[in-house]
């Protein structure tokens, strides 16, 4: 029998939020584990690269990563440079870097000095599916197709969701376990009784 994949999640560039529904889905997957933020790093790409690879060596078995905004950018990155064997990837709503940000987000000059940029286009070495929104203020729609396809992803269009952020009224999102669940997760708390 195949172990059950252990699930990580890969933050944006936002600090921690407690009602961000990546922070929902770790406290509602046994074993799940968070990618650290980096500190006294800055938008530094490398040190979250760094992170994400410092945090997969401590892990035995498969993996399945959960990337939310810059996250699947430090993931996409990340498989460009590290080997790991990794069950599956779910990559939410990925930012179109080569198109200025709105107002409050780091500009392209900002984020090519941190190694944003150029975003790599490589497919990736395992099953991934990117969840786009229709309204995301950060990427259009067709951007992001592109951005799957260069990958080699499974591209999903899960709607009007913005950001799928907290500011886009998402604390939680019941499809990230629906997603998973096509990954051989184990989506629930273990609450197998001791006898």
């Amino acid at each position: 029998m195949n172990p059950t994949p252990t699930v990580v999640l890969v933050p944006g560039l936002r600090d921690h939020v407690p009602d961000h529904w990546q922070t929902v889905l770790a406290a509602r997957i046994a074993g799940a584990v968070t990618v650290p933020s980096p500190t006294d790093a800055g938008l530094s790409r490398d040190a979250r690269v760094t992170a994400l690879n410092d945090t997969l060596s401590r892990i035995q078995g498969p993996v399945v990563l959960v990337a939310h905004s810059a996250g699947v950018l430090t993931t996409v990155h990340w498989a460009a440079r590290y080997r790991r064997p990794v069950h599956g990837a779910l990559l939410a709503t990925p930012p179109d870097f080569d198109t200025p940000l709105p107002d409050g987000h780091p500009g392209p000059q900002t984020l090519r000095e941190n190694g944003w940029l150029p975003v790599r286009r490589n497919p990736l070495p395992f099953p991934s599916i990117v969840a786009a929104s229709t309204n995301d203020p950060l990427a259009r729609l067709d951007r992001v197709a592109e951005l799957a396809l260069a990958w080699g992803s499974r591209l999903v269009n899960i709607g009007p969701v913005g950001h799928l952020n907290p500011a886009s009224g998402y604390g939680e999102w019941p499809q990230a376990l629906e997603f998973l669940q096509t990954f051989g997760c184990r989506t629930t708390p273990d609450t197998e009784a001791t006898a």
